[in-house]
């Protein structure tokens, strides 16, 4: 990447440090275990298998209930249940406490998932192998099926109520890894991801494990937002000595030992095995795991209400594009990860002290020579990781040493306006004679990229929109449907539809089309032939 560019890129993340608006916290992601990284979602989608995974109810002792009653969550990753640290139910759904009629115990679950319970009535001693067929006959021809039915009447009902009602409730853990946190942690949280197709109606939630746990957790304030995060697998998917009771152990391995541990507390409520399609790492083939990973943030929550008055400053085509979509990511925006595991890009302009106590951020490789007393001639990793600035604090404390994440690539994309032509190290006048933009087009896929973080970066340094105009487009599909792919061939080579039928009928063909409303075309090249039978 150029030089300058990446020098304004450093000045963009610079003055937004300054302005306050820049944090360390943690951003959830597919995680590969066998590569020791970080995916993008892009990745993380390309090798999903059929897996068969363990799946079991844990019942989770309600503080003080008098029917000494168990919330009973659902998972299919028994690792993360060392690292609970909330229980999450829907706040408009409609809850049981139930008590089995044969085994005594007393649950809390969703009316809804109720057959979801095992049944634990006791198999009747039949003599000789005969069989009762009055009772062998007794689900009938058209019944929706015999398990609800023997499953609810299993159970007494002994309370109903909302889900809303329960936030707050205090329980027991099934681990006491994380018992420091229990003044914030173990208690009941709302929030509509939940969902009643599958489970109980109520999530176990483990924050450095789950980016919807990640999210309820810290809206919740049982997580901090800033703070660290105890991550209690290390990077080659192995619990820490955090978890010392299966320290060491791979995650993915250490399933059965964990589910037989809560069975020796009693808290097993049913288990299992589930077929299901699970992503795996393109490249090492091993299961993605999510875990939280430390990044660098971009307040953009901060800004959410000048995002939306500058987004009504400006004009777009078509206009719906504007007040539904992008209004819409903008109004439920949230803060920026801005920095990848990476080694090629533009690196974080951020020294650090071996402490942590003082942080130090590049505006300049001017500054950088300054407070390094070493030449830069390049800003890519290999070129400047080795390079150390004293501490201000005195000698006694060292040296700060760069952090090694590099940019997320759309924060340069972003960064355009500035960097390309190397401002304010250069061109100030032009700049500033020629900006807001006249005029941006792209596809509409860069609502959520390009368009968003143009914004979003312009108005944390001017205050203002970054452009006046946009044209969107959408997007060109193979005739499938799908994304046109190398990989695939799934569409037909443009040349050869060139070639065929002239590139005028091409043009028309497009122009034509629902792209220029900003709506998905589905290419085939009969199109094009129709262009020319009508047109020619």
């Amino acid at each position: 990447m150029d030089l300058n560019f990446m020098e304004s890129v450093w000045w963009v993340f610079a003055q937004i440090y300054d302005k306050g608006l820049v944090y360390k916290g943690f951003k959830v992601m597919p995680y590969s275990t066998g590569c020791k990284t970080p995916l993008s979602n892009f990745e993380a989608n390309q090798d999903y298998k059929d897996v068969p995974d363990p799946e079991v109810m844990v019942a989770f002792p309600i503080l003080g209930d008098s029917d000494e009653a168990s919330f009973v969550a659902w998972t299919t990753t028994p690792w993360t249940l060392p690292s609970h640290l909330a229980l999450c139910v829907n706040a408009n759904f409609t809850y049981l406490k139930v008590r089995n009629k044969y085994s005594k115990q007393v649950y809390v679950v969703a009316e809804s998932r109720l057959s979801a319970l095992p049944n634990d009535k006791p198999k009747e001693n039949v003599p000789n192998g005969s069989v009762d067929s009055k009772k062998s006959n007794s689900k009938s021809k058209g019944s929706s099926g015999g398990k609800k039915e023997a499953v609810d009447s299993s159970y007494e009902v002994l309370q109903k109520m909302l889900g809303a009602s329960l936030v707050g409730t205090k329980y027991e853990p099934p681990f006491d890894y994380f018992k420091e946190f229990s003044d914030v942690a173990f208690r009941v949280v709302a929030d509509n991801y939940v969902t009643d197709d599958s489970g109980t109606g109520i999530v176990h939630c483990a924050p450095a494990f789950g980016e919807d746990d990640y999210r309820v957790c810290l809206e919740n304030k049982v997580i901090n937002k800033g703070e660290t995060l105890i991550v209690a697998v290390d990077e080659d998917g192995c619990f820490t000595e955090k978890i010392t009771d299966f320290s060491k152990c791979y995650v993915k391995n250490a399933d059965k030992d964990i589910i037989e541990a809560v069975k020796r507390k009693g808290r097993l409520v049913k288990s299992g095995t589930i077929m299901h399609s699970y992503p795996h790492c393109p490249r090492s083939k091993t299961p993605l795991i999510q875990r939280a990973v430390p990044s660098w943030f971009i307040r953009v929550e901060q800004l959410k209400e000048k995002l939306l008055e500058n987004n009504k400053q400006t004009y777009w085509v078509p206009d719906f594009v504007k007040e539904k979509r992008f209004h819409n990511w903008l109004e439920n925006a949230r803060d920026w990860a801005v920095s990848r595991s990476r080694f090629w890009g533009t690196p974080l302009p951020v020294w650090i002290s071996e402490d942590g106590e003082e942080i130090e951020v590049m505006d300049s490789i001017k500054k950088l020579e300054e407070r390094s007393g070493v030449k830069v001639f390049d800003l890519h990793r290999h070129n400047i990781d080795h390079i150390t600035i004293p501490s201000r604090r005195g000698a006694q404390f060292g040296v700060l040493r760069r952090i090694d994440d590099v940019f997320d690539c759309w924060f340069e994309s972003g960064s355009m306006p500035y960097a390309y032509i190397h401002y304010p190290f250069e061109n100030v006048e032009l700049f500033e004679k020629n900006f807001l933009g006249n005029f941006v087009a792209e596809g509409l896929d860069q609502t959520r990229g390009w368009f968003y973080t143009l914004m979003v970066l312009f108005t944390a340094l001017f205050g203002k929109p970054a452009f006046q105009n946009l044209i969107c487009n959408g997007l060109v599909l193979a005739e499938d449907g799908k994304k046109m792919s190398k990989s695939l061939k799934n569409y037909p080579p443009p040349i050869d539809v060139i070639d065929q039928y002239g590139a005028d009928a091409v043009r028309l063909c497009l122009i034509n089309s629902p792209v220029v409303r900003a709506e998905p075309l589905r290419f085939k090249k009969e199109g094009v032939y129709g262009v020319v039978k009508d047109v020619f």
